[in-house]
């Protein structure tokens, strides 16, 4: 038999409390005033009943659409797989649908008016640029945004990673290995992103008294890795250890090392921003800095779901960031 729906009077009926209660402890209503052992008697009964709030009913009844929508640059990339894994998480818990949408194909506006504006209760920006005209738009919407790991010129509303300090992380680990000639495969120019762990290189760079190595800027992706690494491997002084931006733009680079008749990390070491899964599997396997990227889609819904259309948001996550050592960083050759 088909098991019915679970709903608020269940949730209700095993935490011995009024329907108008649940109602407000899922809505994390600030003027509800009970006793925390009732709360957490609602709180239990929602997790063993296992309840969703019917996001189309409380739509129709408040007027809105209980609905965040996140917009990032390339479903392909998988970086952004984990932002919408913790994005999605906690927009569930919340009592919202998280709608997704891509720069492929289509702009900011087109998204927009596909998903509908006014149904959408705010909107989070995984590495949209400052791009012309951008906050204007969304003003023009008038619906709450934030951007994620990138910042806007013009206005002060977004919630970013230490990049610099991961940038810093993976240089300090090359020198430890002994390396003196490090070269930088940087992001895209003009990426905040980019900007911001080319600033840790550098200063990295500084703090060891060493000299920059030649830096190179790339897209986010394998094929602009291969590109970058085969002009740093044709500079006179060839660097010994690459630190690259992205994890990949980094397999690119694995590639453009091998395709060069080289050996990782016998000839060149690499490391690169960004943990996955898949880095364990490349061969050799390789080195990164992992970042909070999900608690980086948590971080945003929960600042959005509190978020008014002139309020101020300028943070840096403060969450672990650590290096993960794998086999393609060893000490420089001879």
């Amino acid at each position: 038999m088909k098991r019915s729906r679970v709903t608020l009077a269940d949730v209700a009926a095993m935490a011995r409390v009024d329907r108008a209660v649940v109602s407000r402890v899922i809505n994390k209503d600030p003027t509800l005033n009970i006793r925390q052992e009732t709360r957490e008697r609602v709180l239990t009964a929602i997790d063993r009943l296992g309840y969703r709030p019917n996001v189309a009913a409380r739509s129709l009844r408040t007027a809105r659409a209980h609905m965040f929508g996140l917009f990032i640059p390339d479903f392909a990339n998988p970086v952004y797989a984990e932002i919408i894994k913790g994005a999605e998480s906690e927009a569930a818990s919340q009592g919202y649908v998280l709608v997704t949408g891509s720069a492929i194909g289509a702009g900011l506006g087109e998204y927009m008016d596909r998903i509908g504006q006014g149904r959408i209760d705010g909107l989070l920006l995984a590495g949209a640029g400052d791009e012309a005209g951008l906050v204007e738009h969304l003003d023009r919407a008038a619906i709450p945004w934030i951007m994620l790991n990138n910042r806007s010129r013009s206005v002060e509303r977004y919630v970013i990673l230490d990049d610099e300090r991961a940038a810093a992380l993976a240089v300090e680990h090359l020198v430890r290995l002994g390396h003196r000639r490090i070269a930088h495969l940087a992001g895209p120019a003009g990426a905040d992103t980019a900007g911001r762990r080319s600033a840790g290189y550098s200063a990295a760079m500084r703090e060891a008294r060493l000299l920059e190595g030649p830096i190179v800027a790339a897209d986010y992706t394998p094929a602009g890795g291969a590109a970058a690494m085969a002009r740093l491997l044709d500079c006179p002084d060839r660097p010994t250890a690459v630190f690259v931006a992205n994890v990949a733009s980094a397999i690119g680079a694995m590639q453009g090392v091998r395709s060069a008749g080289l050996e990782i990390p016998r000839d060149v070491s690499i490391v690169a921003v960004h943990d996955l899964e898949l880095a364990s599997y490349l061969f050799p396997a390789l080195t990164t800095v992992r970042m909070p990227l999900a608690e980086l889609g948590r971080r945003g819904v929960i600042l959005l779901a509190g978020l008014k259309p002139d309020d101020k948001v300028a943070e840096v996550l403060a969450g672990p960031i650590e290096l993960i050592q794998r086999r393609s960083t060893a000490p420089p050759p001879g």
